[in-house]
């Protein structure tokens, strides 16, 4: 077994592409495996590929969230299938169905106890808009009212299909945040107050 010997890199060196390509390129040589690559990228792609849902089935579009858990549709083949009844162990809350006013302070607190980053998902006619609910007094005219929505399903209800398509684009927003040497887009920016003399 090769001894290897690792270097110092000046700092101006790190924005050379060519100087760190070398680099690994010698020590590959001396028998080290080298994988290059972005943190981010690793970690979003196992966060993007292990999202538990936290289930809010309130009416029909529910019955069609079952669907998709089952054999035929199968939703564990995008790393869905954990379904969670607790709001701390959940990435996300599926907002299935009629949202009422008298539930709208539940589904906050569930929100609100969930862990940072969470996601929110509104699925079907009434989650998005009300639905044929609309114009009752005692309907939300959609979820974002309370909770801001990452993705929207539409439909009443939507098919199984939908379902998965939804999911599928809440995984490829979750790609590609920052989780490193950024801003996560659930953290906001302190607002610097300006001082004129």
């Amino acid at each position: 077994m090769k001894k290897v010997k690792i270097k110092s890199i000046p700092y101006g060196d790190f924005k050379d592409n060519e100087t760190l390509e070398k680099i690994v390129e010698e020590l590959r040589a001396n028998g080290t495996n080298v994988v290059t690559g972005v943190l981010d990228d690793a970690i979003n792609w196992g966060r993007s590929n292990s999202l538990w849902p936290l289930t809010f089935a309130t009416s029909c579009c529910g019955i069609e969230y079952m669907a998709v858990g089952a054999a035929r549709y199968d939703m564990a083949r995008f790393g869905f299938e954990v379904t969670r009844a607790s709001p701390r162990q959940a990435d996300f809350i599926m907002v299935a169905g009629t949202i009422v006013h008298k539930m709208a302070p539940v589904l906050k607190r569930l929100y609100d106890q969930m862990a940072d980053p969470k996601y929110v998902i509104a699925v079907g006619g009434c989650a998005v808009s009300g639905g044929p609910f609309k114009n009752s007094y005692h309907v939300l005219n959609g979820v974002e009212e309370i909770l801001p929505v990452d993705v929207y399903i539409p439909g009443c209800p939507p098919r199984p299909e939908a379902l998965l398509y939804g999911m599928m684009q809440l995984q490829r927003k979750v790609k590609v945040e920052k989780f490193f040497g950024g801003v996560n887009r659930q953290e906001q920016k302190p607002i610097e107050e300006k001082t004129e003399f």
